[in-house]
């Protein structure tokens, strides 16, 4: 597993230079038509490299193996880089909107729109195509570093999309003030897409259950034992980059043997591991029989949410 985390570090190298690359286009964009729109479009690619460079170093530490201070590993640190990436969207979102401002209430007209739009086009396809690629590898190892990433990426596309339109039609209808007016929208835009980010990566630091989708398995696992008598409660969760860690107390006849429970135990927690590939599951064994057995059951994940 450490490899495979380390592994995906290549694809924050490949954002950071697409951004540096589209960082330089859009810029040349601006500066060839005046365009505070393709200034905003600019501004947000300079985010998208320091999201890269952030990305980056998360991934380079979550790839750390566990050590006597880090016993649960370091995936949390993925956390830190999807909440600063958010932060940094945010403060792009106020810059956009404090350069537009002026702009729109003092109109300016544009240069040499054709050039500065086609450069524009290449940068945005260059987003789009890196953004779809950390989009798939983030879901298929379970990254919120490359899917923050993507996610911005893809917001930087859609900005692309909206300020590429603006210019046109400015081209077209002569109405200067669209082209700010295009910029502020932007940043209100990007600056959802930088909330959404944060509230994902606060939810992570504050050990938030598994996704419904990953619980209702489990409890699945669980039922097929049920039906021979099993019972179980205190059921938790939790998730830590991509590690998931599960722990479940297992309700057994008082007269079995510590060998029969333990068999039981091993034969679950492998179970629940076949269907979730990253996770950590912890058992406890306790007796139907003892009374002391079911005063955990406020415990049960599923009534703390």
């Amino acid at each position: 597993m450490q490899v495979t985390r380390k592994h995906l570090t290549r694809f924050a190298w490949l954002s950071i230079a697409t951004a540096l690359t589209t960082f330089g286009l859009k810029t040349a964009a601006w500066w060839i038509t005046g365009s505070v729109g393709l200034l905003s479009d600019a501004v947000e690619s300079l985010v998208n490299l320091a999201g890269g460079i952030m990305a980056l170093a998360m991934l380079t530490i979550a790839a750390r193996p566990a050590d006597e201070e880090h016993a649960y590993g370091h995936g949390k640190a993925e956390y830190f880089s999807s909440g600063v990436e958010g932060a940094l969207i945010f403060v792009a979102a106020v810059g956009i909107a404090a350069t537009a401002i002026p702009r729109l209430l003092t109109p300016k007209p544009l240069q040499d729109i054709g050039v500065g739009l086609a450069i524009s086009v290449l940068a945005s396809l260059l987003n789009l195509g890196t953004a779809l690629l950390l989009l798939r590898q983030g879901r298929r190892h379970n990254s919120i570093t490359l899917e923050a990433n993507a996610h911005h990426l893809l917001a930087d596309v859609w900005t692309s999309v909206g300020v590429l339109a603006g210019v046109g039609l400015v081209a077209l209808t002569s109405w200067q003030w669209l082209d700010p007016l295009v910029a502020l929208i932007v940043a209100t835009n990007i600056l959802w897409t930088g909330i959404r980010i944060m509230q994902r990566s606060v939810g992570g630091l504050m050990d938030a259950s598994l996704d419904p989708k990953d619980m209702l398995a489990v409890r699945e696992v669980l039922q097929t034992y049920e039906q021979t008598g099993i019972q179980f409660h205190a059921l938790r969760s939790r998730q830590s980059g991509v590690r998931k860690f599960i722990s479940v107390h297992v309700l057994v006849p008082g007269d079995w043997t510590v060998q029969h429970g333990h068999e039981l135990l091993d034969k679950i927690e492998a179970d629940i591991r076949s269907i979730l590939p990253d996770s950590s599951v912890f058992t406890h064994l306790e007796s139907l029989n003892d009374p002391a057995s079911w005063e955990d059951q406020s415990f049960e994940s599923g009534k703390d949410g």
